[in-house]
This record gives structure tokens, sequence and C-alpha cells, in this order.
């Protein structure tokens, strides 16, 4: 597949042109993502050596669908919800909610989650969505990304060794599966869409 330099439309732009266009429909959308953002760190699924949660997943998932504009302001009202004592994060909403969370062990990752979206979200305009491969790589820089910014935050409160040990290592695996389960869902979004395209023509 060859990759234009050109900015190329996202998702969301293919699927939903008016969207980009309309005040409400935007807000909408945010509001929309948030939500999802809240849902997929509620979910808890049974993974080892911990439970995953679909969050990183549905970070850049939003940000290669939105675009890097849409999806920062996505990520930014989600921690804007959480900063103001809003049971979005994971964990129970006791201990999971408002600054005292997002300053402790996992800010860093909170803030990479905006990075990351808008790494994505870039790439994705430059056509890097579109093939199991592009994904592949769009995705894995941009989970990097999160555990760039986790790991230094949370090295400078507990050290390298254990920020390794407790705020990476335990992950890996599951995020490699969401990894390839987001380079295997966006590619066929979009064959799903030139489909449409073609039927509609």
């Amino acid at each position: 597949m060859r990759v234009s330099s050109e900015t190329q439309p996202t998702l969301l732009s293919a699927t939903w042109p008016a969207a980009e266009k309309s005040a409400i429909r935007i807000v909408t959308l945010v509001i929309a993502g948030a939500a999802l953002l809240t849902l997929s760190a509620k979910v808890n699924i049974p993974f080892y050596p911990v439970p995953m949660t679909m969050q990183t997943f549905a970070v850049l998932v939003i940000g290669m669908a939105f675009g890097p504009s849409l999806a920062i302001s996505t990520v930014g009202l989600y921690l804007v919800l959480g900063a103001l004592g809003l049971p979005v994060f994971s964990g129970t909403p006791e201990r999971g909610i408002g600054w005292a969370y997002m300053a402790g062990p996992t800010g860093g990752y909170l803030i990479g989650f905006i990075a990351a979206s808008g790494i994505v979200g870039v790439l994705a305009q430059r056509g890097y969505d579109r093939s199991f491969a592009m994904t592949l790589a769009s995705m894995t820089l941009g989970t990097l990304v999160v555990y760039i910014f986790g790991f230094v935050w949370l090295a400078g409160l507990i050290g390298v060794e254990k920020a390794w040990t407790f705020g990476v290592q335990p992950f890996l695996v599951a995020d490699v599966c969401k990894i390839l389960l987001a380079a295997i869902v966006l590619p066929t979004a979009w064959c799903l869409v030139g489909r449409s395209t073609s039927i509609s023509r």
C-alpha cells in the first residue's frame, strides 16, 4: 500500500463527513468518546499476570478514528472529568477519582494518553491505519509513547527498577494482544467503508 504524504480522511471523516463541520456533532463525539474511555477503563478481563483493561486500546483506536485534534479533545475531556472527581478511571470509585489519583503512580500514563492519541491521529491522516502492517506499527508506537510517559513518571516516584517491574513488565503481553486486535479492527473497518462507498456509487 502506498502511503501519501498528504492528509487523508480518517475513519470518522470518511464515514460521517458532516460530523466535523458541526459544533454540536463534534461536542457529541467528544462526550461519546470520553464515555467510551470510561467504559474501557472499567472493563476487567482476566489475564496473566494482571487483569487487563481495554483503555489503551480505546485511546489509540479513538486517536486513529477521530484524528489528532478531536482525539486530544476527547482524552482531555476524559481527564478533566477525572480531575473533577467523577469515577472515570479504573479501580474502585473510592480510590479512583480526583487529583490525588492523577498525581499518583498512573499519572504519567494518563498524560501519555494525550500524546499517544495525537501521534496516532496524525499517522491515521497519513494513511497508516489502512493495512495490518501499518496499523501494527502505528499502534506499537502509540503504546510505546504511553509506556515512556508512564515509566518516567513512575520511576520518579519509586525508582527505575520498581517502575519497570510494576509499571511495565506485567502489562506487556496484554498490550501486545491489544495492538494485534487494533491492527485487525482498523483495516477491516476501512475495507467495510470501501465496500459501502462502492455500493453507494
